[in-house]
């Protein structure tokens, strides 16, 4: 595995605050990174992989990791994109278990990573860092069950509609020409990311640009209509 230590962290006096842990006071999130070993992940390469030991949880402090689940045949599937300020592997940890996914640095990425003494130590003297994990915990179970019910019950030009927005959410950068996803995505990460082939994301991406709802290039895509989309999204329709 590719990753740098670049030691422990020391950050600055006014660096912004982290969203993963904005549930967390000021005074004690500086406390609770100071006590985690900051690393670089170049691009393209793993911070852990699937069916490792989970020796640590991390939190994105930049960059972005993408988490994919590898199948027997080769096949990926990509379960969800982690930005800045969002943990990972904190439940793996926990329960001393294997990482269930691989996660890939998108773009050069750094995180600061906690091994499980010191976690546990963390949440003992942090009970506040106990409940904002919980309820990230119950936010991405929510998502999990969303996901499920898109799959199963929607149409996939909607479910693809969906993952834009969910994605758009995320990461989204206003532009001139519309909310720009900030970060490469190619229409074969998107057909993995959605449960469909690449022909029927080239398929419906196509003609969605050709109504003005985006504009798609190499692995950019910036959504230009976000009304119709979330309309389309919810109905079906765009009338």
């Amino acid at each position: 595995m590719m990753l740098e230590t670049l030691g422990p962290t020391n950050p600055p006096p006014h660096r912004p605050a982290l969203p993963g842990l904005d549930g967390v006071a000021p005074q004690i999130r500086e406390a609770i990174l100071a006590r985690g070993q900051r690393n670089r992940v170049p691009s393209g390469q793993p911070l852990y992989r699937q069916g490792s030991p989970a020796r640590r949880c991390y939190l994105v402090a930049s960059g972005r990791l993408k988490l994919v689940k590898l199948h027997e045949q080769g096949k990926e599937a990509v379960f969800r994109y982690i930005g800045p300020g969002e943990i990972t592997a904190v439940v793996a940890v926990f329960k001393e278990k294997a990482y269930p996914l691989t996660a890939v640095a998108i773009g050069d990425t750094q995180v600061v990573g906690w091994d499980r003494p010191t976690f546990m130590a963390l949440l003992r003297e942090y009970p506040e860092l106990a409940l904002h994990l919980l309820q990230v915990a119950v936010e991405r179970l929510d998502e999990v069950q969303t996901r499920y019910l898109e799959l199963n019950a929607e149409q996939v030009q909607q479910r693809l509609a969906r993952a834009l927005l969910r994605i758009m959410k995320h990461s989204g950068r206003r532009t001139p020409d519309g909310i720009l996803i900030d970060f490469p995505l190619s229409r074969q990460e998107l057909a993995d990311y959605t449960g469909t082939t690449l022909y029927t994301v080239s398929r419906t991406l196509s003609a969605w640009e050709k109504n003005g709802w985006v504009a798609s290039g190499r692995e950019r895509i910036t959504v230009t209509d976000p009304h119709t989309l979330v309309k389309f999204s919810e109905t079906g329709e765009t009338d």
